[in-house]
């Protein structure tokens, strides 16, 4: 099939949680014999020129690059329309012009989109079957916002939830399948009641890179140690750094005063590196390998309250041998059970009492390491996410076609 591959960040190079699984998306189709054409966003030159390596992954490509400023006063240009300000900051002339183009150009058999506000570009078109993949259900993670910022920018990030799910409502009309990375998203899409077809597929892992070092749970590693992974300029990881910081590891280092926490993730704001002044606590920024550091832990930790979706640094903390201790709001995201393969926490203490268990029983620790290595293995490989993928794909044709015989029989 020809296919038309849209996003609203470019999917390649594969450095974060969104652009790991578009780029498998598109890596995998290509890989099943598809000529796929991808068109996205680049906000700078050097963004650019790091997306260039698609080119072994696809048919065809399209960038246009764009400059935040300027996409910034898009996004304010709709607060007082009923249009919500995200899909300003994601929309671009020059990239519709060039899809447009490539419509005209090519008879494409199917348009895959990844997430909601890349959707505007092809939301016109009914001549050909489109699915569209959320990922997560965006307006839910800003309406999560409000509950964390005060007034008057809560309001505004309520404001902007609203707005968001009505969108994400009339979107699911235009296309012939939704999808979602995890069975709760769905659950949040199916609540809609739109009548349009919903799907599932999950995220991967590559656990081929993201190995222990060693058997799980047998590497050399600082018996005290907790680590957290994660861009350090994203809202949700800040906040709860931040409260972790200030409500568990206090605690911690009272019964074990080696107790330290490793926050590795590049851009920390300014509070965020204030904390390399506390005892116990050390802000990497950016490192050229995460694993170094996770390793040498006894314990990653992801205590995020705003999670949407799959958290792909609780995958890798499990394919390395880790063991995991994270919010319940985090681990819904995940295909394990909670205390058999990933433990998870809602208050300090019981933060505090998981993570002393771990440091106090090796043997628990091993146990748990190796059982999450073995589930995200056979749950949250790539190949399995991809083959339920192509179910998507498969019902996506079948709702189409159904559709039109509906259309022509009226």
């Amino acid at each position: 099939m020809n296919i038309l591959f849209l996003s609203h960040r470019f999917p390649y190079p594969p450095t974060r949680g969104d652009k790991i699984r578009s780029f498998n998306m598109v890596k995998h189709l290509q890989g099943a014999g598809h000529k796929v054409t991808v068109a996205s966003l680049a906000r700078s030159a050097e963004e650019a020129a790091e997306c260039q390596g698609i080119a072994e992954y696809c048919e065809e490509f399209v960038l246009c690059e764009v400059r935040n400023p300027f996409q910034a006063l898009r996004m304010g240009a709709r607060l007082l329309t009923s249009e919500p300000s995200s899909m300003g900051f994601f929309y671009s002339r020059a990239l519709q012009t060039e899809v447009n183009r490539l419509l005209d150009k090519t008879a494409f058999d199917l348009i895959v989109v990844f997430s909601s506000t890349a959707a505007q570009y092809v939301s016109h078109v009914t001549t050909i079957p489109k699915l569209l993949d959320f990922c997560d259900m965006d307006s839910q993670k800003w309406l999560a916002f409000a509950n964390f910022k005060p007034w008057p920018v809560s309001f505004g990030y309520r404001l902007e939830g609203r707005k968001l799910e009505r969108e994400e409502k009339k979107l699911c009309g235009e296309f012939d399948l939704c999808s979602c990375a995890t069975d709760f998203e769905v659950d949040t899409l199916d609540s809609y009641q739109t009548g349009v077809a919903s799907g599932f597929f999950p995220n991967g892992v590559d656990f081929d890179f993201f190995t222990p070092d060693g058997q799980a749970g047998d590497a050399d590693y600082d018996p005290y140690g907790i680590s957290f992974v994660g861009r350090m300029d994203y809202y949700p990881n800040e906040e709860c750094v931040l409260s972790f910081c200030d409500t568990v590891l206090p605690k911690l280092r009272e019964k074990y005063p080696e107790a330290n926490l490793t926050v590795i993730g590049a851009e920390p704001p300014a509070n965020i590196l204030a904390l390399n002044n506390r005892p116990g606590i050390t802000v990497t920024g950016t490192v050229d390998d995460i694993r170094t550091y996770v390793r040498k832990s006894a314990v990653m930790v992801t205590p995020l309250e705003i999670a949407r979706g799959t958290q792909n640094k609780i995958l890798e903390g499990m394919a390395m041998g880790v063991p995991v201790v994270s919010s319940r709001t985090a681990a819904r995201g995940v295909d394990a059970v909670v205390g058999e393969h990933i433990l998870a926490a809602t208050t300090p203490e019981e933060y505090v009492a998981h993570i002393s268990h771990l440091f106090e029983d090796s043997t628990a620790r091993k146990r748990l390491a190796i059982a999450g290595r073995e589930r995200v293995m056979s749950h949250h490989n790539w190949p399995r996410a991809m083959t339920l993928f192509d179910d998507c794909i498969t019902r996506t044709l079948t709702a189409f076609t159904e559709k039109h015989k509906t259309k022509e029989f009226n």
